[in-house]
């Protein structure tokens, strides 16, 4: 599984272990699965896509601006606006 955090200036909007998330990037939508390689991207306003499993219909949450980061760790989303 894919540890995944998505915060705002304010808060902690989510805290979960998912199968897959797909990031609206400034250059294109890119998705992300557990052992990707390391990456950092803008991103641009939009949906991002999280999928609990790899069966499961995706949930959308919107977010504008800020970052994306790919670590060892996991996917840290560092967005303006979530909601």
């Amino acid at each position: 599984m894919l540890h995944f955090e998505l915060v705002t200036p304010e808060r902690l909007v989510r805290s979960d272990e998912v199968y897959m998330v797909t990031v609206p990037g400034s250059e294109g939508d890119f998705a992300v699965l557990e052992g990707h390689a390391p990456l950092m991207s803008t991103i641009r306003d939009g949906e991002l896509l999280v999928q609990k499993s790899a069966n499961a219909a995706p949930e959308a949450i919107s977010i504008r601006g800020g970052f994306a980061e790919v670590n060892a760790k996991g996917l840290t989303v560092l967005a303006e606006h979530a909601g």
